[in-house]
């Protein structure tokens, strides 16, 4: 079932939902609003900082990203940080960030900086840039 228009809350049948467009009143059904409330893209850039070079911490995130079917790229900064550009759904990025957060076995996180960004869409895949 697409969109439809409505006159009031009563023409709707158990199983839908009111959305509220402008001055429109439309209806769709539970499961397609479920999605699309689960498929809002988001982006966002990490900056973490700590022990998080040579630690195989890049590879860690990019073992993450495909679990959380994330796009983007992470790549070490001459700084000593390591820099991550995420986008995907709300939820898998969020999940993402708490992998990125804790880091793998042998790296230390001391700080965490999240930066939001608009999502592009440009990212296929999630790399290891140089």
């Amino acid at each position: 079932m697409g969109q439809e228009e409505f006159s009031s809350a009563s023409d709707l049948n158990s199983d839908e939902i009111c959305l509220v467009l402008g001055d429109e009143l439309r209806r769709t059904s539970k499961q397609q609003k479920i999605h699309t409330m689960t498929t809002t893209r988001v982006a966002w850039k990490f900056l973490i900082t700590g022990e998080v070079q040579g630690v195989g911490y890049r590879f860690f995130a990019q073992r993450a990203a495909a679990r959380h079917q994330v796009f983007g790229y992470v790549r070490n900064c001459p700084d000593g940080k390591v820099e991550v550009v995420a986008e995907g759904s709300q939820n898998e990025v969020e999940e993402f960030k708490k992998d990125l957060a804790t880091g793998p076995q042998w790296s230390r996180v001391d700080h965490f900086e999240e930066i939001s960004l608009e999502p592009t869409g440009q990212y296929s895949s999630f790399r290891i840039e140089h």
